[in-house]
C-alpha cells in the first residue's frame, strides 16, 4: 500500500462554479466569486475587510508594504516558521528578530516578546502553527504596550478560534493561505487578507490592485482611477475563486472529515503515547483547531529520522516540518535570534506529521498507526 501525505481536497462541487466561471466575462480578479469568498469571509470571521490575493505569501507582503517599513527595522516571530513569514519584511527592508517557541504548542512565547522589543520594533508576527493559537490575550497586551502592529500568520487557522474568536481577526491584521496543502484551496495556490484596523483598509485595495485606486473607481468613488501608492498585481483571479467557492459551500463537511481522521490517528496512537514511546499533539484549553496537520514527537532527531525511513519502507510518506529559520543561510544574514533557542531547534528535530487529508480512508489510518505500532514494538 502507497499513502501519500497529502491530496489537494476536492469535492466536486467544485466544477459546476469552475464551469460557471469559464463561461463569464470576467476571469480576472473582483469577479462574481471573488466577492462571493469575500462575502463569506466576512461574515464568517465577523471582520470588515477580507481581500483574496494570490497567495499568503502576497498577503503577508501587503501587510509588510501597510506598515511603510524603513530599513533597520525590526519585526519580531517565530523561528519556527515558513520562510515566507520572514520574507514579506526582509523585501520591505526590516530585519527580522526570532524568538523561541513553546514547545507544547510550537508557537511563539509570549513570555519573550517584551525582552526582544527595541526601540526599532514595529510589529509582532505570530504564527499559529496547525491551526493552533498562539496566546493572543498577551501578545495584543504587549503590543498594545509599545505600539506595536500585530500580524498573525494564520495560514494554517482557516476556522480555528481562541477564546471563541476566529484566528486572523484578533491582530490588526490577518493572513491565510489557499494552498493545495491546506484544507481549504482555491485550485492550488492562492491567500486571503484580513484587515481588522479600518486606518489600513483602503490602502490595502491600492496595494492589491498595483498601486491605483482601481477598486475606488469601479464602485464610483472617484471619477477615474490612476497610479496613486507602491503595489503589485495581488488579485486572485475569479477562476480560482470559483474552485474556492465550490470548497467553502462544503467547509463544514471538509472541517469534519479531517477532524474525525485526527481523532481516529489520536485515539488509536494514545497507547504509544501512554506508553511514552510518542508525545502526541496538544490543544490547550479555549481553542479550536481544524485538523490542519496531526503530529507526534520521538525523542530526538535520530529517532525520527530512523522512524521516517521505516515508514517510508512501508510505503507511507511522513515527513518533518520547518527547518528553524534562524539556523538557515538567509535568516543568519537578515535576522537575529533574541534570547536562548532553548526549544526551537530541539523540539522541531523531534516532530513527525503523518499523512492526512480529506476524504483519507479509515484503513489508511489503521494502515499508518499499525506501522508505527510494529516499528516501536521491533526498535524499542
Amino acid at each position: 500500500m502507497h499513502i501519500a501525505f497529502n491530496k489537494p481536497p476536492y469535492t466536486g462541487n467544485e466544477d459546476q462554479y469552475i464551469h460557471e466561471s469559464l463561461k463569464s466575462i470576467q476571469l480576472s480578479g473582483n469577479g462574481q466569486f471573488s466577492n462571493k469568498c469575500q462575502d463569506w469571509f466576512r461574515e464568517k470571521l465577523c471582520c470588515q475587510s477580507a481581500l483574496l490575493t494570490t497567495s499568503c505569501t502576497h498577503a503577508l507582503e501587503m501587510a509588510a508594504m501597510l506598515l511603510d517599513l524603513e530599513p533597520g527595522d525590526e519585526i519580531i516571530m517565530p523561528s519556527y516558521t515558513f520562510p515566507s513569514t520572514a520574507n514579506a519584511f526582509v523585501l520591505q527592508g526590516a530585519r527580522i528578530v526570532f524568538i523561541d517557541i513553546r514547545p507544547e504548542t510550537m508557537n511563539m512565547n509570549a513570555s519573550l516578546l517584551e525582552d526582544a522589543i527595541t526601540d526599532k520594533t514595529r510589529a509582532i508576527v505570530p504564527v499559529h502553527y496547525a491551526g493552533v493559537a498562539c496566546e493572543m490575550d498577551a501578545i495584543m497586551a504587549v503590543a498594545e504596550k509599545h505600539g506595536l502592529v500585530v500580524i498573525e500568520d494564520a495560514a494554517q487557522g482557516m476556522m480555528c478560534s481562541y477564546r471563541n474568536r476566529p484566528l486572523g481577526t484578533i491582530g490588526h491584521m490577518g493572513t491565510f493561505s489557499f494552498h493545495e496543502t491546506k484544507n481549504y484551496t482555491s485550485g492550488g495556490e492562492g491567500g486571503l487578507l484580513i484587515i481588522n484596523d479600518e486606518k489600513y483598509a483602503d490602502r490595502a485595495e491600492i496595494i492589491r490592485e498595483k498601486g491605483t485606486n482601481r477598486s475606488l473607481f469601479f464602485r464610483g468613488m472617484v471619477d477615474k482611477y490612476s497610479w496613486v501608492d507602491i503595489g503589485s498585481s495581488y488579485l486572485m483571479n475569479d477562476l480560482s475563486a470559483a474552485y474556492l467557492w465550490g470548497q467553502l459551500e462544503k467547509a463544514g463537511e471538509i472541517s469534519e472529515d479531517r477532524l474525525a481522521s485526527w481523532r481516529r490517528y489520536s485515539d488509536l496512537l494514545s497507547g504509544l503515547a501512554q506508553q511514552g514511546k510518542i508525545e502526541l499533539q496538544h490543544i490547550p484549553d479555549g481553542m479550536t483547531h481544524n485538523a490542519h496537520m496531526f503530529y507526534f514527537k520521538v525523542e530526538d532527531l535520530e529517532r525520527r529520522t530512523d522512524l521516517l525511513r521505516w515508514l517510508k519502507e512501508k510505503g507511507i510518506t511522513a515527513i518533518f516540518h520547518y527547518v528553524p529559520l534562524h539556523t538557515a543561510p538567509a535568516g543568519q544574514i537578515y535576522g537575529r535570534f533574541d534570547g536562548n533557542d532553548n526549544y526551537t531547534t530541539s523540539e522541531s528535530e523531534r516532530l513527525v506529521r503523518l499523512p492526512l487529508y480529506y476524504g483519507m480512508e479509515q484503513e489508511k489510518i489503521d494502515y499508518v498507526v499499525e506501522n508505527l505500532k510494529q516499528y516501536f514494538l521491533a526498535n524499542g
